[in-house]
C-alpha cells in the first residue's frame, strides 16, 4: 500500500484536516463540565475530590484532592482577577508577592506578561488549612472561557465535535513550537503508546524494554500489541531506565526500547539513542510527563521514533478531560499514526479502512480550550521550576532525604519526588502538618498481579532483578510544585520536611 503525508488534506476528510464532514459526530455533546463532588465546594471542570491526585497516562484517576477542597473556594484576598469571557486567563505570568525566608533566598518572582494575560501563578485561590498535592482550582479562571467555548461549538453550524478545525490548528501549533514533523492529538497518553508501538510494527514475537518503575501503560500498551514488555531496572539517582541496564536485557526478539521520562527527570536519551543505533532498535520516548522539558536542546518527545503528552488534567499540560499526542520527526510515522486513531481512515476517502485503526480521536472543545491556555505553559513551567529549585536547595543534603539530580537541562517539574528512608513516617509527619503528598508507585510493575506472570518470563531470563526500582518504590514521595502554590505554601512545605529530618537524626 502506497501511503502519503496528511498535511494539507481537502476539507471533508473527516480527520481533523479541515472543516468537512467530520467522523462519526453527533448532533449533541455530552458536556458533564462538573464532575467533583463535596458539599458547597465549588469544583472547576473536572478538579474532582478523592484522597489523591491522578497519575499516570490518562488512566482513571482520583485528580482531586478531596480533603484539601475547602468550602467557597475563591481567590485570595487582593488577587481576584476579573474574567472575560475569551480572555487569555490562567495562561499568563504576573509575578506572585515575594515572601522573605531564612534560612536562604526567598523565591524569586517571575517576569511580567502583559495586561490581562492572566493572575499570576502562586497566587491562586486559597485551600483551607491545607497544601494541596493538586490544585482544586486549577481551572477557576478559565471557567467562562470554557462555557463560552462550549456554547460556541455545540451551537456551531458545523455540529463538528471531534478532529475539527481546532483540533487542526493545536496539532499544528504544537508542531511548529517544536519543531516536529507531525503532532497527532489523541485520546489519551495510553492511547498514544499504544498508538505508537502500532505503527512501528512492535506486535506478537516482540520484546520491548522497559523501566520496572512507572505507570501500568508502560506494560500494558506493549502487551496489547501482542509483544512482551522486559522490565529493566532504574538508576538509582534518576529514577528513570538504567541505559546499562537496558543493554543487558536485550535480546535477538528486542524490537525496541521504552524509556519514560519520570517525575522531574528525563531520562539519559542520548545513551538510549546511542543504544538504540547500535542494536537496529526502534526508540520509543515515553515523554507523557515532560511536555516542555528539553534536554541538550532537544524538546523531550523528539529523541526517538516518536513521543508522547499527556493532557490528563495532573500533568503539566492538563485539561478537564482526557487527550494525549504523539509528537515525531517522522512523516510517516505521523501518517500512521493519524490512520490508526480514526479506524484506520487515510483522511481523504471516509469509510475506507487501509489498516486495523481504532477510535482515538480528539475533542473539538478540549482542542480549543488547550489552545486558549497554551501561551502561559512557558511561565507556569517556570513557576514550577522555580519551586523545585527552592526545594532543591533547601533540602538538599537532608539526613534520610534524598533530592532529585539538580539543574535545569533535561527536567520536566511534572512532580517533586524525594527518596525519603523513613517514606511513610515522612508522609504522615507532613499529613499532620497540612501537607499534602502523594505516592505515585507504591510497588514495581514486575511485583503487580498483573505483571507477574510476564516477568517471571522474559524478564527474568533477560537479567538480575530489580533492586533500585524496588527500592524506589519504597522510599519515594512527592511533595506540591505546582504553579499556583504561593510562597508561604512553598516555605511552608520546607519547613515542615525539615524539621522532621533534623528532629530524627536529633
Amino acid at each position: 500500500m502506497t501511503t502519503t503525508s496528511t498535511h494539507g488534506l481537502p476539507p471533508g476528510n473527516g480527520d481533523g484536516r479541515g472543516p468537512g464532514t467530520g467522523a462519526d459526530t453527533a448532533p449533541g455533546v455530552d458536556t458533564d463540565l462538573s464532575t467533583g463532588t463535596g458539599s458547597g465546594t465549588s469544583t472547576d471542570f473536572g478538579t474532582g475530590t478523592g484522597s489523591g491526585t491522578g497519575t499516570d497516562f490518562g488512566t482513571e484517576t482520583d485528580s482531586g484532592t478531596g480533603a484539601v477542597t475547602a468550602l467557597g473556594i475563591g481567590p485570595a484576598p487582593g488577587t481576584d482577577p476579573a474574567v472575560v469571557p475569551g480572555a487569555a486567563t490562567d495562561s499568563g505570568f504576573r509575578a506572585a508577592p515575594e515572601l522573605h525566608t531564612a534560612p536562604g533566598p526567598r523565591i524569586a518572582p517571575g517576569p511580567r506578561t502583559a495586561p490581562g494575560s492572566g493572575p499570576a501563578p502562586g497566587t491562586g485561590p486559597t485551600t483551607g488549612d491545607r497544601v494541596p498535592f493538586f490544585p482544586p482550582d486549577l481551572f477557576h479562571e478559565d471557567r467562562d472561557t470554557l462555557l463560552r467555548l462550549l456554547h460556541e461549538i455545540g451551537t456551531g453550524a458545523e455540529q463538528k465535535f471531534i478532529l475539527g478545525d481546532r483540533t487542526r490548528r493545536f496539532e499544528e501549533t504544537l508542531r511548529d513550537r517544536l519543531g516536529a514533523a507531525d503532532v497527532v492529538a489523541c485520546s489519551s497518553g495510553t492511547s498514544a503508546l499504544h498508538l505508537i508501538l502500532t505503527a512501528l510494527g512492535v506486535g506478537p514475537g516482540d520484546e520491548v524494554v522497559v523501566p520496572a518503575l512507572g505507570c501500568a501503560p508502560l506494560a500494558a500498551a506493549v502487551l496489547h500489541t501482542g509483544a512482551v514488555p522486559v522490565f529493566g531496572d532504574v538508576d538509582p539517582r534518576t529514577l528513570t531506565l538504567d541505559p546499562e541496564d537496558a543493554r543487558a536485557r536485550v535480546t535477538p526478539r528486542t524490537k525496541a526500547l521504552m524509556p519514560a521520562h519520570m517525575f522531574s527527570v528525563m531520562a539519559d536519551m542520548p545513551r538510549f539513542t546511542a543504544l538504540a543505533a547500535a542494536e537496529g532498535l526502534r526508540l520509543v520516548e515515553d515523554s507523557a510527563v515532560a511536555q516542555g522539558a528539553v534536554l541538550d536542546g532537544t524538546p523531550a518527545g523528539l529523541w526517538g521514533d516518536a513521543g508522547l503528552y499527556s493532557f490528563v488534567q495532573v500533568k503539566s499540560f492538563g485539561m478537564p478531560g482526557e487527550g494525549g499526542a504523539v509528537v515525531t520527526r517522522d512523516e510517516e510515522t505521523g501518517h500512521r499514526v493519524r490512520m490508526l486513531r480514526n479506524h484506520g481512515q487515510d483522511g481523504v476517502h471516509r469509510g475506507l479502512h487501509h489498516v486495523i485503526g481504532v477510535n482515538s480521536r480528539f475533542d473539538e472543545i478540549q482542542a480549543a480550550f488547550q489552545l486558549h491556555r497554551l501561551p502561559g505553559l512557558d511561565a507556569r513551567l517556570e513557576r514550577r521550576a522555580r519551586i523545585a529549585a527552592h526545594y532543591t536547595e533547601h533540602l538538599t543534603g537532608l539526613p534520610g532525604v534524598t533530592t532529585p539530580p539538580p539543574g535545569t537541562d533535561g527536567r520536566c517539574y511534572y512532580v517533586y519526588t524525594l527518596l525519603a528512608d523513613d517514606r511513610d513516617t515522612l508522609r504522615d509527619h507532613l499529613s499532620a502538618e497540612g501537607v499534602d503528598t502523594h505516592v505515585y508507585y507504591p510497588k514495581t510493575l514486575p511485583d503487580q498481579a498483573a505483571f507477574a506472570p510476564v516477568a517471571a518470563g522474559a524478564s527474568a531470563a533477560s537479567g538480575p532483578g530489580w533492586p533500585h526500582a524496588r527500592d524506589a518504590a519504597r522510599r519515594q514521595l512527592s511533595l506540591p510544585v505546582h504553579h499556583r502554590l504561593t510562597d508561604a505554601q512553598v516555605e511552608r512545605v520546607t519547613e515542615a520536611v525539615r524539621a522532621h529530618a533534623l528532629r530524627t537524626r536529633g
